[in-house]
Formats: C-alpha cells, structure tokens, sequence
C-alpha cells in the first residue's frame, strides 16, 4: 500500500503528520522516527514494539483503583491500553502540544471519558508544581516524552527526576522510553542510578533503539524471581504480550542491578 497522508499541520515546536501505509496509522514530528502507530485493524492493542515493552512493569505491579501518570502523549497508545485494560484505572495525561492531543482523539481512537485528565502544559513544569504540594500519588509514572531529536530537552535534569520520585508511592515504579543511541543516555543513566540508588533495570527493545528503563522506589520489596515467572505466565495469558521473554530480558541485561530488584529464588 502506497503511504497516504492524512493529516498534518504545524505548530510552534514543528510539523505534525499522521500517515497510513500497510493498514498502520502513524504519527512523526518532523523526522523519520516513528512517534506513535496504530493497527488500523488491531486499534485496541499495542502495535510498537517499545510501547509493549513499556508495559513490563506489570510483572511487578498491579493496577487496581490507582492514578497513572503519562507524560507525553503521542498517538495516545499507552492511554488508550490502560483505560481499556484497567476499568478502574485513572489516568492523568500531561501533553505539552495541544494540536498531539487533538489529533489522538481525532486519528489515533482515544476516547474522551471521565478516567482520562488531559493536561496541556509543559511536563517538568507540571511535575515540579505538583512535586512541591503533593507526595506519593501515582503508583506508576510513564515518561514517554519525545521530539524530534529525544527526550524532551526540559526533562532531561535531575531536579524533573527528583519531583518524580516525590510523586511516587512508596511501591511506585518510573517507567521510561530512552535511546540508547542518544548522546543523553549516558548522563540519564548516571542522574536517575543515584536518585534510585541502583534499584533500576533496563529493558532493551530487539530490533530498536528503545531502552526501557524501570526505576523502583527504595521501599519497593526484592521481588522472588519464581513468583515473577509464574506472573509472567498469567500476564501473558491476560493481556498477549510477551512477559516471559520481558523477565528473561531483564534478567539478563541487568548483572549489576538484579540483585537490588530480583532475588535468585
């Protein structure tokens, strides 16, 4: 299938484009990267491989009645999954450009409801603000956060990072998308190690440059890898994403870190 423009248009921060080719629907901010897709025929499942890889912090959490915090929007994937998955699930979603939350609603099917607060602002700004009122509100952080180049530049200081700890339970987990191939990568690798005093694990995306990172709370337990294996089963079973080849990742990439997060038993 030839590739067909949609939509696209311009704002202060760039261009914006939604194309369809091959039954995926996708969205760019001015480069090659894919920002977001969607299976025109699957639209209710995770269709990137790094936005099912973001989901592996359910081998360690649950999502009940709780609020999630996604910052940074895109197609609206994430959201959309978590709303439908988690029927009691709040989700708060920080977009710093409101023409992306528009066209998510409008091209890439979220649904507006009552579980979903969209806020246009910038996320270190909103993060900061709230950090300094309110402690321990989200279970689950996602930082999901792109422009054209990577991570967007006001996110990327330790202080954002800090706010983000505040704001997390005490059992919470920051998930986030990096590019190994990013000159940040390095010096996020170094802030958030010592802000999460090593319980932290890495996620590599096969066939990406997706890292996921998944960094616990210090009072978050030493997880027993048997029980892990055992959830990864069930949690393949429920949601058809690859949990055991999750946990076998983590495992492997993380020599320095599993002990602080995994136990052997």
């Amino acid at each position: 299938m030839a590739e067909q423009i949609i939509f696209q248009t311009e704002d202060k921060d760039g261009s914006i484009e939604v194309k369809d080719v091959d039954n995926v629907r996708s969205l760019y901010f001015g480069s090659f990267a894919q920002q977001s897709a969607m299976s025109l025929q699957n639209p209710d499942q995770l269709h990137l491989a790094y936005t099912k890889a973001m989901m592996s912090w359910l081998l360690f959490e649950e999502i009940k009645d709780d609020d999630v915090l996604l910052i940074g929007l895109g197609g609206g994937s994430l959201a959309k999954y978590l709303l439908q998955k988690f029927s009691d699930c709040r989700v708060e979603a920080v977009e710093y450009r409101a023409a992306v939350a528009e066209i998510a609603h409008d091209y890439f099917d979220l649904p507006k409801q009552e579980r979903l607060n969209m806020v246009i602002d910038d996320g270190a700004r909103y993060v900061k603000e709230r950090a300094n009122l309110q402690h321990e509100l989200y279970r689950i952080i996602i930082l999901d956060a792109f422009d054209s180049n990577g991570i967007a530049e006001a996110l990327c200081n330790p202080e954002f990072f800090a706010a983000c700890k505040k704001m997390l339970k005490k059992e919470g987990i920051l998930v986030i998308n990096l590019w190994n191939t990013n000159e940040q990568f390095t010096q996020l690798f170094s802030w958030l190690g010592r802000l999460f005093e090593a319980k932290l694990l890495f996620l590599p995306v096969h066939g990406m440059v997706n890292v996921i990172g998944l960094f616990f709370h210090e009072n978050t337990p030493i997880y027993s890898r048997k029980a892990l294996q055992k959830r990864a089963i069930q949690l393949e079973k429920t949601y058809r994403l690859p949990f055991k080849q999750f946990l076998k990742d983590l495992i492997a990439y993380n020599p320095n870190f599993i002990d602080y997060t995994i136990s052997s038993s």
